[in-house]
């Protein structure tokens, strides 16, 4: 099989079709990129992928190329480029989707599938089967799409909790059931549809997620103006089954390559539909979500006294969620560029992710350390919530700063502990 696309998507897909035995050849279009893989070197932080891709490489099924002649013969094709916002507007890019199916139209020519991973509006993938039938290709298009958590691909590639299949004969169905048979056979779930609804099942999923999301951070701005414990009620929610504790934690909100963006493209297909009320409610989860970076901003502004100018801050977070070095609409780092912006001497850690960020926002200085990265602070900022910040001594860290402000963007540590050593401590 192939696997068009060496991104984070790409690169995780080929991985894990080489760990179940398949024979994969990957491609890119960078040559910097193909050849980091090729010496199995991960051009992400993901936990516990680089072991797996230096095993397949090693093991001789998978090697990656940058040329569609060499991918042409396969038997099954998996197309996992990008889509991201397309600049200007709320609709997704598709360029690098439809660039792929048509250089593998142009080029297979025996009975193949060709199959979808990447996350596009609906009425794409029929579009594409046209496209492919128009270049007089025997391939059939399938839609296939993914659900990787970041920090956890290897387990969602592996052990998805389902399997989505958009196809239009048995004989498309059967084979990906046998490329997926031993996920299959482990218990894996799946989900035969047609083409729209397997490509509305990824970003319905993700738009319920960030609802959820933002519905408790709503409920946040309700505790703030009556007294009420926002993580208590989130904790009283958990319990019913029919809602769960995932996805309620109250906070700076979402951010990625993957919820904003599939959001924004919801919001743009239900206004094409003219489906206005829904167009409405899509859009206002968006509209809540960054609502929170201002709020974060507010209260350090408080905490500073009124203003940023001239003071030193301390941001402790620069990826998007923990277990990434993905800065992609980062909330932590928006908040940081804020307050730089605003005056401020803005000092960034990250356990895995400055590197990411100095590639985007060069202006910001960084730190190996916490404490460098907290030394003279007059505010500390946690915005990304890395399990090592929650584990952080504020005793030990009074020592290094110049005024004992705490702004837990998070909501991971525990108010009373820092309060007893000192600290202003707001969340």
């Amino acid at each position: 099989m192939s696997v068009i696309g060496c991104g984070y998507l790409g690169a995780s897909h080929a991985v894990g079709m080489a760990q179940l035995g398949h024979d994969v050849i990957a491609l890119d279009i960078d040559k910097d990129k193909i050849a980091a893989l090729s010496a199995c070197e991960l051009p992400f932080f993901e936990p516990g992928l680089g072991e797996l891709l230096r095993k397949s490489v090693e093991s001789g099924r998978l090697r990656f190329t940058t040329s569609y002649d060499e991918i042409a013969g396969s038997d099954v094709h998996f197309v996992c480029v990008g889509t991201p916002q397309l600049a200007g507007s709320f609709n997704a890019d598709l360029r690098w989707v439809e660039s792929a199916f048509v250089e593998l139209a142009q080029r297979v020519t025996e009975p193949a599938i060709i199959v979808g991973r990447s996350t596009v509006p609906v009425g794409t993938a029929r579009r594409m089967a046209d496209v492919v039938r128009g270049h007089g290709s025997r391939a059939e298009v399938a839609w296939n799409p993914e659900f990787l958590r970041e920090g956890r691909a290897v387990e969602d590639t592996l052990q998805p909790a389902r399997l989505v299949f958009g196809v239009e004969s048995p004989q498309a169905e059967q084979l990906l059931r046998a490329v997926y048979r031993p996920i299959i056979e482990d218990g894996s779930p799946v989900v035969v549809a047609d083409y729209a609804t397997a490509e509305l099942v990824k970003v319905s999923a993700n738009a319920f997620l960030a609802t959820k999301i933002s519905f408790i951070n709503a409920i946040a701005q309700i505790c703030e103006a009556t007294g009420a414990d926002v993580l208590r009620i989130a904790e009283a929610l958990g319990y019913d089954n029919r809602i769960g504790r995932d996805f309620l934690g109250p906070g700076l909100g979402f951010g990625g390559g993957c919820l904003p963006k599939d959001i924004r493209a919801l919001y743009a297909c239900a206004a094409d539909l003219r489906l206005a009320d829904v167009a409405t409610f899509i859009r206002q989860i968006d509209v809540i979500n960054a609502s929170r970076r201002d709020r974060a901003l507010s209260l350090g502004r408080e905490l500073l006294g009124g203003s940023y100018a001239e003071k030193r801050v301390c941001v402790l977070g620069a990826a998007f969620k923990p277990n990434t070095d993905d800065v992609r609409d980062s909330p932590a780092l928006a908040v940081a560029v804020a307050a730089h912006q605003e005056g401020a001497r803005v000092v960034v850690h990250d356990p895995v992710a400055t590197e990411s960020a100095r590639g985007v926002h060069p202006e910001i200085e960084y730190a190996d350390r916490i404490v460098m990265a907290a030394r003279d602070a007059d505010l500390i900022m946690l915005l990304t919530d890395w399990t090592d910040f929650a584990d952080i001594d504020p005793v030990q860290l009074s020592g290094v700063v110049r005024c004992r402000n705490m702004l837990d963007g998070r909501n991971v540590l525990t108010p009373e502990r820092w309060r007893s050593a000192g600290w202003t401590y707001r969340a």
